[in-house]
């Protein structure tokens, strides 16, 4: 079972603002970190760009808070709760129409 474990990951290499972190990842998620990491890259040289004033962590502080609030507002895009409670009161409300039909029909 360690074996297989140790088959579906991954050891890789990310440069993140010219700098390297050795990561162990899943196979099936190797992609997705290597596009995070140019993502993240695109938006440091974005910040150092529009920022040359700044320092390295003045740059990264800047691009962790715009990931983190892209997240939460991609998380808010996604949240389905609002639409689940208005079935759930639409579905609340044909019940009661029909349980009022039906008792007229007594």
């Amino acid at each position: 079972m360690n074996e297989d474990r140790m088959n579906d990951t991954l050891s890789i290499n990310i440069k993140i603002d010219n700098r390297i972190y050795p990561l162990v990842v899943s196979r099936k998620d190797e992609e997705r970190y290597r596009n995070a990491a140019k993502r993240l890259n695109e938006i440091v040289q974005a910040f150092r760009k529009d920022y040359p004033d700044k320092d390295a962590q003045d740059v990264l502080a800047m691009s962790a808070f715009q990931v983190v609030y892209s997240n939460l507002v991609m998380m808010e895009k996604s949240d389905n709760s609002p639409l689940i409670d208005e079935l759930k009161d639409l579905r609340d409300d044909m019940v009661d129409f029909l349980e009022e039909k039906s008792d007229h029909r007594s």
